[in-house]
């Protein structure tokens, strides 16, 4: 249970770091999609996020089954 603790958290930290650069280094850039992403539908939006966790869920499987 503990290397899943650290793992969860090591992960939302890693999330929490790349955005952060993001809207450090882009910030008109993220302001830019932000208001991009206002005008489009939810269902694209519930669509683009499925995707991007199942993408995730691949990525987390091929590093754990490769080490």
């Amino acid at each position: 249970m503990e290397n899943f603790l650290t793992a969860i958290f090591t992960a939302i930290g890693l999330i929490l770091v790349l955005e952060g650069v993001l809207y450090a280094l882009f910030p008109e850039g993220m302001q830019r999609m932000m208001a991009q992403m206002l005008t489009l539908p939810p269902a694209s939006l519930r669509r683009a996020g499925l995707i991007f966790a199942v993408a995730g869920c691949v990525i987390v499987w091929v590093v754990k089954t490769s080490s």
